[in-house]
């Protein structure tokens, strides 16, 4: 069924971007540790990225770095805060996934796009600009005050768009943080984009699959 939408917003990082963080963990301590080990530093340090939001809003770089000495004193690793900030610092050098700016600038040309993204406002711009589309609009948990998935971030988007939770076309790679969230602010019409870095969210959180951006266009009649 095509929806066209007032809106189409986006989660960036994992959606749109490439991120990256798995790398910049493994050039840290990737020596120190057993490959199956590993496997299960990077998903804690997941998680634990994500309880560090989950609270009050503060700045992202206190967020790594929280995470990053708590999933340190997990495995045993030494922390140093210098390496907290080298996942902070390469927030802003990420790129698009490559599937990402044709398709996007094609559905941009006929309808805005917003992004709403749990980063900093000086992190983003970067970001935006690799991905080679026309935005309307890009939030922060910076501007909202709040991290998704909390709700407060998505009440934020809709206050400054004016618009409603039925105007909205939300997008992600992520049903932990967006997707769920998206589904209790009532937005009916959402697409999860299968990156493989999550599971497919419960059919009970209607929703479109699709394999990559390229998947977009046709979804609303472009």
């Amino acid at each position: 069924m095509i929806f066209k939408p007032k809106y189409i917003s986006f989660d960036c990082y994992g959606t749109l971007i490439y991120f990256r963080m798995h790398e910049v963990a493994y050039a840290i301590v990737g020596e120190q540790l057993p490959p199956e080990r590993m496997q299960q530093f990077i998903q804690d340090f997941s998680a634990l990225r994500m309880d560090e939001v989950m609270g009050d809003w503060k700045p992202y770089d206190q967020v790594l770095k929280s995470a990053w000495a708590r999933v340190c004193k997990r495995h045993g690793v030494a922390y140093r805060d210098e390496d907290g900030q080298k996942f902070y610092d390469a927030v802003p050098t990420w790129g698009p996934h490559t599937d990402v700016p044709f398709s996007l600038t094609r559905v941009g040309n006929k309808i805005p796009l917003v992004i709403l993204s749990n980063a900093m406002n000086e992190q983003i711009d970067s970001n935006v600009r690799k991905l080679e589309a026309p935005f309307h609009k890009v939030y922060t948990a910076q501007d909202a005050g709040a991290y998704k998935p909390r709700l407060q971030a998505f009440e934020y988007m809709f206050d400054q768009l004016g618009c409603s939770p039925d105007d909205i076309l939300h997008v992600s790679s992520s049903p932990r943080y967006d997707l769920m969230s998206a589904h209790d602010m009532g937005i009916k019409n959402k697409v999860f984009v299968n990156r493989g870095h999550e599971p497919t969210p419960n059919a009970f959180y209607s929703h479109v699959e699709i394999r990559d951006i390229n998947g977009l266009p046709a979804l609303v009649g472009l």
